[in-house]
């Protein structure tokens, strides 16, 4: 679990190595705002993510679950190779554009991967593990940019180069991985050996089209938030005032500490006995104290540890947690990963399509306006979740998929077929 878990800690790190080395390539390189904006939307956060994502999700439905962990980490290790030694502008776009392509292959593979090997009742614990190790990423990677922060470019490339012996180690220790059996048993079944032949299977069904605009809905809007987050939170900081490069690593080092503990103590631990719903509105109204607070308060330093505070708690019981476990349940096994790649790419896009702007927006209308604009799109993510949340807890996969596409099962409608009262999946 461990290894599978670790192609999200793998994307965050990136994340973070970007974000704390955009001003200091920006000073080496001479680039405008618009070119460091480009930089994020290029990379694992944003459209390069997107790529990877929507290539990997049908290879990872038509050739296995496995068949992703043999090749993805090869390439992302080609691309953080090319970040250490950037030595032009140009260089470490191609860097970034690699990177964000391998891990785009490699999160709805892991998130699949582990949803599959889960008990049912223990569903949201494993896909939390995945949860838990993005939360580490950004943890270690601004602390390392605490330690590494007065060796300037050098230390940044040093974070690249840690990134790319964790993913050795990880590519290492996914050698000897399972396939999982469920999708060994699906596969067994297919008729058709299209690589898209799950793709065009997804966008028949009306179940799996409304699945999809609902975790757009849950997802990519929050994701537009944390993604701006993730990578230009520094720069939101320097603009409220903060200017040590030391102080606000520290504070995304409290945001991601937090992270950690509310994943584990919160998500993990509560997700398979509680209402999912209530949780998952609570992540979503503090998601949106906390940037309330960056909108309407003076931006004094306890007003940004509040915000540090606020944001660190909901993100570990926020919307990505309970997105790779909706997105798990919510789709037949056959075409699981792709609906998983095609979420993560149209997720990815609205980051993009904003980093590349964020940047000039910021120096432009200043924190408060653009806090306002954030505000409402996390809005959006509450409503859709409050309503439409699934009732899937509890329930395996097999079970989740014979009610949500009964035309399939048609056995289980005899009197007394198995599965033929089950209480229904309230899904979207």
């Amino acid at each position: 679990m461990v290894s599978v878990a670790m192609s999200n800690y793998i994307e965050a790190g990136s994340i973070i190595a970007i974000a704390t080395s955009l001003s200091l390539w920006q000073t080496e390189f001479g680039i405008d705002d618009f070119a460091v904006g480009l930089l994020a939307a290029l990379s694992a956060n944003a459209f390069g993510a997107a790529a990877g994502a929507l290539l990997g999700g049908p290879l990872c439905d038509k050739y296995g679950r496995k068949f992703i962990y043999t090749y993805d980490l090869i390439l992302y290790m080609i691309g953080v190779a090319l970040a250490v030694f950037a030595g032009s502008y140009w260089m470490l776009l191609l860097a970034f554009i690699i990177t964000g392509i391998a891990v785009g292959a490699g999160v709805p593979a892991s998130w699949t991967y582990l949803s599959e090997q889960a008990p049912a009742g223990e569903r949201a614990k494993h896909v939390g593990a995945a949860q838990l190790a993005w939360s580490f990423g950004p943890l270690i990677g601004f602390l390392l940019a605490v330690l590494v922060e007065p060796l300037g470019l050098l230390g940044s490339r040093l974070i690249f180069a840690q990134l790319f012996v964790v993913a050795f180690i990880t590519w290492y220790m996914r050698q000897g991985l399972p396939e999982t059996e469920i999708w060994k048993e699906s596969n067994a079944a297919a008729t058709s050996t299209s690589l898209l032949a799950g793709v065009r299977q997804l966008f028949s069904k009306k179940a799996n089209i409304t699945a999809i605009f609902f975790l757009i809905g849950v997802y990519s809007f929050w994701n537009i938030v944390a993604g701006q987050a993730g990578i230009f939170m520094p720069r939101v900081y320097a603009a409220a005032g903060v200017e040590s490069a030391t102080e606000q690593y520290l504070l995304q080092a409290l945001v991601w500490g937090l992270t950690v503990v509310t994943t584990y103590f919160g998500f993990m631990k509560l997700a398979d006995k509680y209402n999912r719903r209530n949780l998952y509105i609570v992540g979503s109204v503090l998601g949106i104290a906390a940037w309330g607070v960056l909108v309407f308060a003076e931006p004094t330093m306890p007003a940004l540890l509040s915000f540090a505070v606020l944001w660190g708690v909901a993100a570990g019981i926020g919307a990505q947690a309970f997105y790779g476990l909706w997105a798990s349940e919510l789709f037949a096994t056959q075409y699981r990963a792709s609906a998983q790649g095609i979420l993560f790419f149209v997720a990815r896009i609205m980051v993009g399509l904003l980093s590349m702007v964020f940047p000039i927006l910021l120096t432009s209308i200043g924190v408060p306006w653009l806090g306002l604009i954030l505000i409402g799109f996390l809005t959006v993510s509450l409503v859709v979740g409050a309503i439409w949340a699934p009732r899937t807890q509890g329930k395996s996969l097999q079970a989740i998929e014979r009610e949500r596409y009964p035309e399939d099962f048609p056995a289980d409608h005899v009197a007394g077929a198995p599965g033929a009262k089950r209480e229904p999946v309230r899904a979207p």
